[in-house]
């Protein structure tokens, strides 16, 4: 597969809007490219992401890698979509089964060891992936907090 999505919440005042996180291989010269409305925070996901998956074992992919944030008129911000780039390009890369992460959301920051960090704002993304009926996946350390979020599915990972 050389295409993937992995869903994930933008942080918009009180609102977290469902965002698609697209990653798209293809040949020609190795490239990282997002698009979407990224903030600088996020246009810097590549180092991060890069780092995490060598360090976490998973080779990174030498090709063109294109990142679709979508909708794109949402404003982006934040390393919160670290986690699921690194998600969308393992499946493209067939690193990962697609299986694994259907009825699920994603989000956190990477850090270059492949660690999850804390991010701000995870609220209105808990409550609205609770309403979606999914499961959220986010670092470990926030876990136990926001799965007090009634009729919530949270699961916390350390890296």
């Amino acid at each position: 597969m050389s295409h993937a999505i992995i869903l994930s919440r933008a942080g918009l005042g009180l609102s977290a809007p469902l965002v698609s996180v697209e990653a798209h291989l293809s040949n020609g010269l190795p490239a990282f490219s997002v698009v979407g409305l990224p903030e600088s925070s996020v246009r810097e996901s590549r180092e991060r992401v890069r780092s995490a998956l060598i360090c976490s074992h998973f080779k990174w992919p030498d090709r063109r890698i294109t990142v679709s944030l979508a909708p794109a008129e949402i404003p982006k911000a934040g390393g919160r979509f670290d986690l699921p780039i690194a998600l969308a390009i393992l499946v493209a890369s067939g690193q990962l089964s697609q299986r694994h992460t259907l009825d699920r959301e994603f989000m956190g920051e990477l850090g270059l060891d492949g660690s999850l960090r804390y991010c701000r704002g995870l609220l209105p993304a808990v409550q609205a992936a609770t309403t979606a009926n999914r499961e959220l996946l986010l670092p470990l350390v926030q876990a136990e907090e926001m799965a007090r979020v009634p009729g919530s599915r949270v699961a916390g990972a350390r890296d």
